[in-house]
């Protein structure tokens, strides 16, 4: 497609953002990288010895993508909060996730301390990406706070449920025509990606449903197509929904 994606001044072909975790060799993660056509990928710093103490999938990177790192497995701010000066450090990029988390069984995020991390990190001067709960009311607090985007989830993290609440992310996104709303968690198969982006998200965000499928690059690809045709069929405006039918052919002028 020829839309391009912008985000905090840089143009992306791509809108779809992908992990590396999961992943069962990293063969199989440089090529789900290169079939999805994705150009930023996610790293959680947490889990990735950044001293290039040890092989990681770092070293398997395409050296064109740009690295998002993430602060999963943060349960506060505090420490979200370390883990992304952390990352600028040894990443050498301003860019964050910025993952809180608010209960290890679910993984559901913590909103409260999410804002909280994301106020300290812009003035820090960090382009911000703050996962959280679908909600409106938070959506516009992180935005007034400078993050130049939201990444409201579709469902919890790895958990491939799709879309939960499809009315909130329309709600968002008719409330903030002006945001970028880039889907996070939950994505399970290429539907789930089209009915997210139909919805009018500006880019998704999966790592689980490509990196656990049986075959990584196919789904890849699958995945890749299933966001710009939901991008497409977005911008082109659905049929209205009617409580009965309509024939396809007009019967004005026919033969009797």
């Amino acid at each position: 497609m020829s839309d391009t994606f912008e985000l905090a001044g840089t143009n992306f072909t791509s809108r779809l953002i992908i992990g590396t975790g999961k992943y069962r060799t990293y063969d199989e993660m440089k090529s789900a990288h290169a079939a999805s056509g994705a150009e930023m990928v996610t790293v959680a710093v947490n889990r990735v010895p950044l001293d290039g103490s040890s092989e990681s999938f770092l070293d398997h990177l395409n050296p064109t993508i740009r690295i998002l790192p993430n602060t999963a497995g943060c349960y506060d701010a505090d420490h979200a909060i370390r883990t992304a000066r952390l990352a600028r450090e040894a990443l050498e990029t301003e860019w964050i996730k910025l993952e809180v988390i608010g209960d290890q069984t679910t993984l559901l995020p913590d909103n409260e301390q999410t804002l909280d991390a994301a106020k300290v990190l812009v003035k820090e001067g960090f382009i911000v990406l703050p996962y959280f709960s679908d909600d409106l009311i938070m959506a516009k607090k992180l935005l007034d706070a400078g993050c130049p985007a939201v990444m409201p989830l579709a469902a919890p993290i790895g958990s491939g449920m799709g879309v939960q609440n499809p009315s909130n992310l329309r709600i968002m996104r008719e409330r903030l025509p002006d945001a970028t709303i880039i889907v996070d968690a939950g994505v399970g198969v290429p539907s789930d990606a089209a009915i997210a982006m139909e919805l009018g998200a500006d880019a998704i965000l999966m790592n689980t449903a490509i990196a656990e499928s049986r075959d990584p690059a196919s789904m890849a690809t699958a995945m890749k197509l299933a966001v710009e045709a939901g991008r497409l069929a977005y911008l082109s405006g659905r049929m209205p929904k009617r409580l009965y039918a309509s024939a396809s052919s007009p019967i004005e002028g026919a033969i009797k």
